[in-house]
């Protein structure tokens, strides 16, 4: 847990659920690292190597009306980068064209991020606070967070300043593999299978050979 994440997601009334549950005293205790500063937490090397491996996570955002929307962002391995320890960034593909995410931004650029590592039941939630950045006001930057070769429009590149995260137990996440990730597997498999195929074919090909001699 960083210095800051109690400090946003430890409210009255969840200090009150934690007082009840016994958890306060701990928690209490990592709150307090903060020692009221409003400095960002700073990504180390194991969030940035985490994050720039995902090939997709969820996005909490929050409307004028008070109410969260969670959108899953997905794109090829390496589309969330990491440009330096207090910021993230990643090209906002063009979809169905409802821009709920993107417009609840313009009136409050909270979020809130979790990514997940299925196969190895890894969970990171991150906060922060996100810019909307349009190819007409840095084309530049756009360029940069778009994905060579992938077969997507790029509207904006959305900017994420981290203010805190904190890790998860893995306790109660579903451990799942991607089809990339099964066929990374079975590729020693079918290798020697076909080794073997190849070995059985040649084996028939000399019985029969030796068969036919008289």
């Amino acid at each position: 847990m960083s210095r800051q994440y109690g400090c946003i997601a430890f409210t009255d009334d969840v200090r009150g659920l934690q007082a009840e549950y016994g958890s306060a005293a701990f928690y209490d205790r990592m709150s307090r690292r903060a020692d009221g500063s409003e400095q960002s937490d700073a990504l180390g090397p194991r969030e940035a190597a985490f994050l720039t491996e995902r090939d997709g996570f969820y996005l909490a955002t929050v409307s004028e009306t008070g109410w969260p929307y969670v959108q899953f962002r997905g794109g090829p391995q390496g589309f969330l980068t990491v440009r330096d320890d207090h910021t993230i960034a990643w090209a906002d593909f063009r979809g169905n064209l409802q821009h709920v995410s993107t417009g609840n931004l313009v009136g409050d650029r909270r979020v809130a991020i979790i990514a997940v590592d299925y196969p190895r039941r890894q969970r990171l939630k991150l906060f922060g606070m996100a810019r909307v950045i349009r190819i007409q006001d840095d084309p530049a930057l756009v360029a940069s967070v778009a994905v060579p070769g992938y077969n997507a429009v790029v509207e904006a590149a959305i900017v994420v300043t981290v203010t805190a995260f904190d890790w998860n137990c893995p306790q109660h996440i579903p451990q799942r593999f991607t089809l990339a990730h099964v066929e990374q597997r079975l590729a020693p498999l079918r290798e020697r299978i076909r080794e073997l195929e190849e070995q059985i074919a040649a084996g028939n090909q000399v019985g029969g050979t030796t068969g036919t001699t008289s």
